[in-house]
């Protein structure tokens, strides 16, 4: 008689260089969906904070600096109109010089809504201001006229120059002062300017 065949033993699944490649990778697609809204959360987020600075922030500080203006011109001289001045961030730039003045001990030089970016602020701060210069000479004004862009470039580096710190420091008004008639002096070249009066001075 003829053994019984026996029964052939199933051989081991054969596992291919694919599958093993398939199997590596599919944790790392997982792990790459997790983290997914951390790396979309990292780049909108820098996106939408400029935009709410630029869109919303900003617009609201121009509209106050311009109706702060307006209210300034209702409560000055009966008669004088009322100046709006709404600046574009972050720039700054000098005011109108105004007319001569005989207050403050002698003629003088003004300068007119003056808004200038406190540094260090971002662009968030702002300090308006107006002030009259005055001196001993009596043509103080026809100098300051002749050396308009001089001057102005003084009064806007030296204004933009002051921090939040130093405007909050007690007696800051006096330093800024005596800050404006050195520099106003060092660039004219001899001692023009003596005194400067604020008439405006507000950080917004």
């Amino acid at each position: 008689m003829a053994a019984p065949a026996k029964p052939e033993a199933s051989a081991p699944a054969k596992v291919t260089p694919a599958a093993d490649a398939a199997a590596a990778h599919a944790p790392a697609a997982g792990g790459i969906k997790a983290w997914l809204p951390v790396i979309v959360a990292l780049i909108v987020a820098p996106a939408a904070t400029w935009a709410v600075v630029e869109f919303v922030l900003v617009p609201r500080l121009q509209k106050k600096l311009a109706t702060a203006s307006a209210s300034a011109g209702e409560h000055g001289e009966p008669g004088a109109p009322a100046e709006s001045h709404a600046p574009a961030a972050p720039a700054a730039h000098g005011g109108k010089p105004g007319k001569e003045s005989k207050g403050g001990g002698g003629p003088g030089f003004e300068f007119t809504n003056v808004v200038v970016n406190l540094a260090g602020t971002m662009g968030t701060r702002y300090l308006k201001t107006s002030f009259l210069i005055t001196g001993a000479d009596p043509n103080i004004r026809t100098v300051f006229e002749n050396a308009k862009p001089k001057v102005t470039d003084v009064t806007l580096n030296v204004l933009s120059s002051l921090t939040l710190a130093d405007i909050e420091e007690a007696g800051s008004k006096n330093i800024i002062r005596e800050k404006l008639v050195t520099a106003y002096n060092q660039a004219l070249g001899r001692k023009v300017a003596e005194q400067v009066y604020f008439s405006d001075f507000v950080v917004q």
